[in-house]
């Protein structure tokens, strides 16, 4: 008979030689998260607490996009575990962020939309970013200015403004995301967005856009016609 740890073992082998001979597509999520958990949890068989993590967050998305605190009260999840979660959600953030890093953003768009769903589509609050480019569309700062409920952030039409002129922004897009999962814009989206239009034109700084991120797409109001 095979004891347990050699079985476990030898079960990870197996994983390990598929993921290294056919590449990140060879794996199922479950199987992804199951060895990702065993190289913070060695001496145990982290099948079932893939299949439990994936179960109650929906997605792998959601999983890695999950705040530590969150993770933590999961029962079985120990602090090494959950580092193992967000280093991987890291990792990957920084591998899509990386075309969008020194390139004129708007010739990259598919890059940024893509970076921005990762990181901010499964998100369970509200979140704000503003993304400030220079004169050649090139990407300054990348910030999140408001961290809200399940439904609403915050955003002062002053300090959007105040701040892309401290940096010396040319251009600003702006971003939000929508924890329902659906994209499309609500009329308290549009009316922040028309304020902080207003506020910028004079100053001869530009809003390329305002993209809205939910799991189920984005929406831009470029696109739309609403700027």
């Amino acid at each position: 008979m095979i004891a347990p740890a050699d079985d476990a073992s030898g079960h990870r082998a197996r994983l390990r030689s598929r993921l290294l001979e056919g590449g990140p597509e060879a794996l199922l999520d479950h199987e992804l998260v199951e060895y990702l958990l065993a190289l913070a949890i060695p001496r145990r068989d982290t099948k079932p607490l893939a299949r439990t993590l994936l179960a109650e967050f929906g997605s792998i998305g959601a999983l890695l996009s999950a705040d530590p605190a969150t993770l933590s009260r999961v029962e079985g999840l120990s602090e090494g575990a959950v580092a193992a979660l967000k280093i991987a959600e890291a990792s990957a953030l920084r591998l899509l962020r990386s075309p969008i890093a020194n390139r004129p953003v708007l010739s990259n768009w598919q890059a940024l939309l893509d970076y921005l769903h990762a990181d901010m589509a499964h998100r369970a609050t509200e979140r704000v970013r503003v993304l400030h480019l220079d004169t050649r569309n090139k990407l300054i700062r990348d910030e999140l200015v408001s961290e809200g409920s399940i439904d609403q952030a915050a955003v002062h039409v002053r300090e959007v403004v105040k701040r892309a002129l401290e940096l010396n922004a040319a251009a600003i897009i702006l971003v939000h995301n929508h924890p329902s999962g659906d994209p499309k814009p609500s009329r308290a989206d549009i009316a922040l967005t028309r304020d902080i239009v207003d506020a910028c034109r004079p100053l001869g700084l530009a809003v390329h856009d305002h993209i809205i991120i939910g799991s189920g797409g984005h929406s831009s109001f470029k696109a739309l016609g609403l700027i």
